[in-house]
């Protein structure tokens, strides 16, 4: 186990270059970049003032000052190298949209993400083991019938789409929740019990949002997994030791059972972490996803860079978390 830890461990600086290098490149070549962006608003503001030298465009030397500002005016070998270097000090570069350093922006909605990652992760376990477990237990009944409409009909529906029904029904027609933020204004002078219903009140249709997805998924996922374990050998034997149908499940077919949920448990840690793009756009939420689908909208290179980093450091994380999951929960498991 060791070994094999210590091998994850070093292919993760290999990929985690091939993955920014790739995306680097793509920054590089993609039109619509902070200089187009600079030429467009020289123009727009002309249109306004009808100045004929803003309509001209830009002059060779500004746009030779601007492509320094933003690194343009080096290969791109060393402009990769550059930033490269910056990321091993821990510096991300500086936002092209908010002229602050981009750990600095990561570091403050990082909380906003990872209160709903892990509330998200919590309920969705919370819910989808005994309920994957129920459908076990009550397969091929109303009860299984109607729990699979249900979930696969929340399943069926892109998140970010019910997240604006959600909206227009109960935050618009009915205006039970708020249409968006995280907080309410004024919320640093509230009471800590005060803070915690306001929070609550914020949250419940992203969390809805968060969660319908999950649902379908982990909860098929976990009743496959207790049927197929229910067939076998030594849940016959039990049941033939006279042990109750409780007692076998819980006792011996349910730790079995988990070794699929364990598996896709360290690839959670990315959503923990990031959040979702398109849901905190809906409902306008700053956090990181929020974050990230503006800086791409918005061609804030040093951002997506940033993110990009977050999120795959992450992910290649997780996944050896989910190997350290799979050898906790079934110790026949053994990496080598």
């Amino acid at each position: 186990m060791r070994l094999y830890l210590i091998r994850r461990f070093l292919l993760i600086l290999p990929t985690v270059i091939g993955i920014t290098l790739l995306t680097f490149l793509i920054t590089r070549v993609v039109p619509g970049g902070p200089i187009e962006q600079a030429l467009m608003e020289r123009q727009f503001a002309a249109q306004k003032t009808e100045s004929n030298s803003a309509r001209q465009g830009l002059s060779p030397a500004d746009l030779e000052y601007l492509k320094k500002i933003y690194g343009f005016d080096k290969p791109i070998y060393q402009a990769y190298l550059e930033w490269l270097g910056r990321v091993v000090r821990l510096d991300l570069g500086e936002s092209y949209r908010y002229n602050e350093p981009v750990w600095d922006l990561i570091k403050a909605r990082l909380p906003v993400s990872l209160y709903y990652g892990l509330v998200t992760s919590i309920l969705t376990y919370l819910v989808c083991i005994p309920l994957g477990v129920l459908k076990a237990v009550k397969d091929k009944t109303w009860v299984d019938s109607v729990t699979s409409v249900l979930i696969f009909t929340g399943y069926a529906v892109p998140a970010f789409v019910l997240g604006l029904i959600l909206l227009v029904f109960f935050g618009g027609r009915l205006e039970w929740f708020p249409m968006e933020g995280f907080t309410s204004r004024g919320f640093e002078d509230l009471n800590p019990l005060a803070k915690a219903g306001d929070l609550l009140y914020h949250s419940v249709l992203p969390l809805a949002c968060y969660l319908v997805g999950a649902f379908a998924s982990m909860t098929v996922l976990m009743k496959n997994s207790l049927l197929e374990n229910l067939s076998a050998d030594y849940v016959r034997t039990a049941f033939a030791k006279g042990l109750t149908q409780r007692q076998v499940i819980w006792g011996h077919a349910l730790r079995n059972s988990l070794i699929p949920m364990a598996a896709s448990f360290g690839n959670n840690i990315s959503l923990v972490f990031t959040g979702s793009y398109l849901i905190e756009t809906v409902f306008n939420i700053d956090g990181l996803g929020l974050l990230g689908f503006q800086a791409i909208t918005e061609r804030d290179y040093p951002v997506v860079l940033g993110s990009l980093l977050l999120t795959s450091l992450l992910f290649l994380l997780g996944n050896i978390l989910s190997d350290l999951c799979l050898a906790w929960v079934d110790p026949r498991i053994r990496f080598t």
